[in-house]
């Protein structure tokens, strides 16, 4: 029989040192859980109550497995951990592509399949994958961040049957803009005199002013709760950006023209 899914279990939170992962973890504590939180350098990470640091890096393999077999079994994963990475399709080096691809989508899928079985036999797990609404609402400039988003909600939604009649589900949380600073910790990638030098400044002038003037990550993290402990949650939650009218017009009006509304948000 499964587990009630509101009984709080442990949790593993990624990225639990700033912005969306230290307010779920947070929550988490507070709901009752107990929180493992990530960071590649625990000694640094922040003092946050009934969180407890272990080391993770998503670009080492051997990372990955360490961390897994530090906390021991878990009842609610969430991959919050990545890189936010800008830069013109036609200049961003392959190198950073890959980095970005190992930090978003390969390290969290593979610490989803190393929790999975464990979730599988206990007859209960919760997955939530910290995505973006630009991997639903693509942006120019933003071509590796968008892919590698879109790449970690395919993951989740194809896998979803397969899991799920084992009590355990996985779902994906898109945040639109949110105040969280990470316009600070964004890579660039772009040429010396660039053909692009002009509509990409744009756009990170009005992307930052957006996250500047975007939710709280704290009302993020109350979204993702919402996915752990749902009965049955659903496929995809986004919160911030206006979503809800976002996601509708995307259904009402050609893709065309939501792509056109979308780079005018950002100035283009």
């Amino acid at each position: 029989m499964a587990q009630n899914p509101r009984t709080p279990g442990t949790a593993l939170v990624t990225g639990a040192s700033s912005g969306i992962g230290a307010s779920v973890a947070a929550l988490l504590a507070r709901r009752g859980y107990r929180v493992f939180g990530t960071s590649r350098d625990p000694d640094r990470a922040p003092a946050i109550a009934g969180v407890e640091f272990v080391a993770l890096d998503l670009l080492d393999p051997a990372s990955i497995e360490a961390c897994v077999a530090r906390v021991g079994d878990v009842d609610v994963l969430v991959n919050n951990a990545g890189e936010s990475q800008s830069g013109p399709f036609e200049e961003l080096p392959m190198d950073a592509v890959e980095r970005l691809f190992q930090a978003n989508v390969f390290g969290a899928v593979r610490l989803t399949q190393l929790v999975l079985p464990g979730m599988r036999a206990r007859g209960f797990g919760r997955v939530v994958m910290v995505g973006s609404m630009l991997g639903s609402f693509p942006l120019a400039y933003r071509s590796s961040y968008v892919a590698a988003k879109a790449a970690l909600r395919g993951f989740a939604t194809a896998a979803r049957r397969e899991v799920s009649p084992y009590g355990v589900r996985i779902t994906t949380v898109e945040p639109g803009s949110i105040a969280t600073g990470i316009g600070t910790r964004r890579t660039h990638y772009r040429a010396d005199g660039s053909t692009y030098t002009r509509e990409y400044d744009t756009m990170i002038e009005h992307l930052d002013a957006n996250e500047r003037g975007g939710i709280s990550p704290d009302k993020v993290a109350r979204t993702v709760l919402k996915a752990i402990e749902a009965d049955k949650p659903r496929q995809l939650y986004a919160v911030g950006s206006n979503a809800p009218v976002v996601f509708a017009l995307q259904r009402l009006v050609p893709r065309e023209l939501v792509e056109k509304i979308t780079a005018r948000k950002h100035g283009l």
